[in-house]
C-alpha cells in the first residue's frame, strides 16, 4: 500500500493544485532509487508529497502485480496483460492518487500510463490507439502533469541489473528485442507530448537526480504559492 511521506517542515509550501510526476524507463534505469531520491529533496524543501509503484500501491493492484510480475512460468497473452495492468491502475487512482492530488500534494509514481504504451503498445506491438482509449477508461482521464523517462541503452541496465544480482520477473524477461522496442516507444511518446521528458541515466546517482530536478523545477515554480526554489 501507498504511505503518505510527510515533511518535517510544520508549514510545507502550498501549490495551486495538485502535481502529479510519473518516473518511467525501460530496466536497470534506476526508478526506485530516482524516486527515493525525489521524495527526499521534495520533503526537505518543504512539500507534502506521497508516492507509489505500478501495477501495484492497493491491495488489488498488488494482487495484480504477483500474476503480471512475480509468476514467470505464467503464459499470458498481450491483451490480457494489457487488462490486467489497467485494472490496477483503476484501483490505483481512485485510491491513491486521486485523493493525494485533492490535498494539493505532489504524488510520485513509479511507472504509470507510459509503461502501459511503452510496454504494451510498443513492446507487445498492440494496437496503440486502443491501448490509449482503454487507459483513459481506467484512469477517468487523470494523466501526469509531468512524466519523465529515465533513458538508457537497453545492453547497459542489462549490465545493472546482472550487477545488482536481479533476476528478471516475467516482463524483464521478455528478451532484447522486445526492450530495444520499449525503448524506441518511450521515445517516440518523448517526441510527441511536451510533457514527456528523456532524461539520461547514465552517470551516478546524484548526477541524474540533479538532472530530474532541472525538469521538475519549472513545473514547480508555476503551481507553488509559497516562491522558494528546490534547495539543491
Amino acid at each position: 500500500m501507498t504511505e503518505p511521506r510527510k515533511s518535517e517542515d510544520p508549514s510545507p509550501h502550498q501549490l495551486r493544485s495538485g502535481l502529479f510526476v510519473a518516473l518511467e524507463g525501460g530496466e536497470g534505469v534506476g526508478k526506485s532509487t530516482q524516486l527515493r531520491h525525489l521524495a527526499a529533496s521534495l520533503e526537505a524543501a518543504g512539500f507534502r508529497v506521497y508516492h507509489g509503484r505500478e501495477p501495484g500501491g492497493t491491495p488489488l493492484g498488488e494482487a495484480v502485480r504477483e500474476i503480471l510480475l512475480d509468476r514467470t512460468g505464467l503464459t499470458i497473452a498481450p491483451p490480457a496483460e494489457l487488462l490486467l495492468m489497467l485494472t490496477a491502475r483503476a484501483a490505483f487512482v481512485s485510491e491513491v492518487v486521486g485523493p493525494a492530488l485533492a490535498q494539493g500534494a505532489i504524488f510520485l509514481a513509479d511507472r504509470f500510463e507510459g509503461s502501459t504504451f511503452a510496454y504494451q503498445g510498443y513492446g507487445r506491438e498492440l494496437d496503440l490507439a486502443t491501448v490509449r482509449a482503454l487507459n483513459a477508461f481506467a484512469t477517468g482521464g487523470v494523466h501526469p502533469d509531468l512524466t519523465i523517462i529515465l533513458d538508457l541503452p537497453v545492453e547497459d541496465g542489462e549490465v545493472r541489473q546482472t550487477e545488482a544480482g536481479k533476476t528478471g520477473d516475467r516482463i524483464e524477461s521478455g528478451g532484447r528485442a522486445f526492450h530495444e522496442r520499449v525503448r524506441a516507444g518511450y521515445h517516440a511518446l518523448a517526441a510527441g507530448d511536451t510533457s514527456v521528458h528523456l532524461v539520461e541515466a547514465s552517470g551516478s546517482v546524484e548526477e541524474v537526480h540533479q538532472r530530474i530536478l532541472a525538469v521538475l523545477q519549472p513545473e514547480l515554480e508555476c503551481r507553488i504559492l509559497k516562491r522558494e526554489a528546490i534547495d539543491r
